[in-house]
């Protein structure tokens, strides 16, 4: 049992209170997963800067100079946000590959947890109230995000195996269920080329979507694989730099409830996650089909 929760907004009016608002929606999905939590927010792209977030369990150690020695590495200046045990990194957009490459020599403990231009993740161990608090995401302003406060059930509680899971550039899912085909689907695409942090089946889900779509399928279309080629019972909510996507597996039995109106679309695994959002009592409120597909672009 987990908790999910997603917010996509469409009045620019809201993106300063991004934060704030997924932070007290996922910290009302508490008592269903109280081992780990995380956020992916989507803050906007910057004209030809990249991000990369990054974890430490050293923070003061393999933070300390990070930026000048990426710099030296890559010949470009580096930009450096340190939050606790998390770090943003931002550098010239044609660097990002080289930045990344140059990370994994000069930090080897440090952890990747996205890339791209517009997304940043948060995850750690602990109640989604301290971990929000720990990475100040009520001040985080952005236009869309998603969130997972977990119970584990089938790997060990670390800040690697807590959820989203990112696997491709700006892109993110966060998941309730389970996978029971996840080791094959895990082998085939460790033959396309996909790598993987951990053995944990969201790790597997995210990268299945990531490849999709690297092969030139859009949202939608890599969502509607998932009912085909992924055996379980799932709720997925997802995230790319641009859109927000939500699947169920066809029998549903996972908790789900969806809201929209002229401001937002909001996802939450129950109703309470959604109840102090602006104007959700003129909301049309559903629950999400099963094998029915759901997202919006921008």
């Amino acid at each position: 049992m987990c908790g999910i929760v997603g917010l996509f907004l469409k009045d620019p009016s809201l993106e300063p209170k991004l934060g704030a608002m997924l932070a007290d929606m996922l910290v009302t999905m508490t008592d269903r997963g109280p081992d780990s939590a995380g956020i992916a927010i989507y803050s906007g792209a910057r004209d030809g800067i990249g991000k990369i977030t990054v974890q430490s369990a050293q923070p003061e150690a393999d933070f300390r100079n990070l930026d000048e020695d990426l710099k030296n590495a890559i010949g470009t200046p580096v930009l450096l946000l340190i939050k606790s045990t998390h770090a943003v990194l931002e550098v010239p957009l044609d660097q990002l590959e080289a930045a990344r490459t140059a990370l994994a020599h000069l930090r080897p403990a440090v952890k990747i947890m996205s890339v791209g231009d517009s997304i940043e993740i948060f995850k750690e161990v602990g109640l989604p109230k301290d971990v929000a608090a720990r990475f100040d995401i009520a001040r985080m302003k952005g236009t869309h995000g998603i969130g997972h406060t977990r119970m584990a059930t089938e790997s060990a509680v670390t800040t690697m195996g807590a959820h989203p899971f990112s696997t491709g550039s700006d892109q993110c899912l966060v998941h309730n269920g389970s996978l029971s085909n996840h080791n094959s689907v895990r082998r085939t695409l460790k033959k396309a080329g996909m790598t993987f942090e951990t053995e944990n089946d969201t790790e597997v889900a995210a990268a299945f979507l990531s490849h999709k779509m690297e092969d030139g399928a859009g949202l939608g279309q890599a969502m509607e694989a998932t009912l085909t080629d992924l055996d379980g019972f799932f709720t997925f909510v997802v995230g790319t730099k641009n859109g927000f996507g939500v699947v169920r597996d066809p029998i549903a039995c996972k908790p789900a409830v969806m809201a929209e109106t002229d401001q937002y679309v909001a996802f939450g695994s129950e109703y309470r996650a959604l109840v102090d959002l602006p104007g959700i009592e003129d909301a049309r409120v559903w629950e999400p089909e099963p094998a029915t597909v759901y997202f919006w672009e921008r």
